[in-house]
């Protein structure tokens, strides 16, 4: 008879030691379907939001793979998380390893997918690690991955996600004495005047001379009209929050996390972004008005920052 001598992973739920490894192999999801079909306007947000361009054939590019399986805040209908998955989790909390951080994504992508194609999907329990220790705490690393297909069956792409779920670490890390600087921007000839206008405290936002289009971040050109030709316009300074997020890890030397970073729409129609200042960093929301501030970073960079006012 063959043996099996992988290694046992146990976790210690109560007075109960557990074997993660019986997971392995298990349906983390089963036949979920695409909220929506593949459309050309969601293919447009996206390209906008990535500064990606939009492929000539009306094609989907293939990094947008994991949206098509993305249920939205009101989640999918009649599709969820499998019990065994549901099970793993519930005993991670059990033994102490509630928090949970996305650590990474590996996507394979076998052909693009066309406006009209709605896709399925389902997810496996691919692997589940042992104790790891890690800055944020020790827990274990849970590692789903997920077929893509088209109607019929036909295989499109692959997208495996890998979670952490650990006990957090007590107390923090000594601060240092003296506080690191900030990353410095990367300045070029076509940005260097944003960052002059930074420094003398306006925002500068790019005017095109041939249709009027506004454009930030800077471009040398048009990408509406194909203009070399710009002027500037000054930012009032109103806008709301458009997008955000909140930064806990990892953590770098010249910030104190957690703190909030947002995608601000300006008042001209323009987003840029930048720290929120004046708030709680989980009291920022979308649609929250803010205001354009300078913050002097040190001696040599200013940067915009954004003051909550909600």
């Amino acid at each position: 008879m063959q043996r099996d001598f992988r290694e046992v992973i146990p976790v210690q739920t109560g007075t109960q030691s557990i074997d993660l490894r019986v997971y392995e192999g298990r349906a983390a999801a089963v036949g979920g379907v695409g909220k929506d079909p593949v459309n050309g306007p969601m293919i447009r947000h996206w390209c906008e939001a990535m500064g990606h361009p939009v492929p000539v054939d009306g094609s989907a590019p293939a990094a947008m793979l994991q949206v098509w399986t993305m249920g939205g805040l009101s989640g999918h209908t009649g599709m969820g998380r499998s019990a065994a998955y549901e099970e793993l989790l519930g005993k991670l909390d059990a033994a102490g390893c509630t928090s949970v951080v996305a650590t990474d994504c590996e996507q394979e992508y076998v052909r693009p997918l066309r406006p009209g194609e709605r896709i399925t999907f389902d997810a496996v329990i691919e692997s589940v690690s042992g104790s790891k220790t890690t800055k944020l705490g020790t827990g274990h690393f849970v590692t789903t991955r997920m077929e893509v297909r088209a109607e019929g069956g036909e295989l499109v792409g692959t997208h495996r996600f890998r979670i952490l779920k650990y006990a957090p670490a007590q107390g923090k890390a000594p601060k240092q004495t003296a506080r690191p600087r900030r990353p410095r921007p990367v300045v070029n000839r076509d940005n260097a005047g944003y960052w002059e206008g930074i420094r003398e405290r306006r925002l500068l936002i790019q005017r095109c001379a041939g249709c009027g289009a506004l454009r930030l971040p800077w471009l040398p050109g048009c990408d509406g009209c194909g203009s070399a030709d710009w002027d500037t316009v000054r930012a009032g300074g109103d806008g709301v929050v458009f997008s955000y997020v909140v930064m806990h890890h990892p953590p770098f030397p010249a910030f104190d996390p957690p703190y909030a970073v947002a995608l601000v729409e300006l008042a001209e129609g323009v987003r840029v972004l930048g720290d929120v200042v004046g708030v709680p960093y989980d009291k920022v929301r979308i649609g929250m008005p803010v205001r354009l501030e300078f913050l002097d970073a040190d001696d040599e960079l200013t940067v915009p920052v954004f003051r909550g006012e909600g």
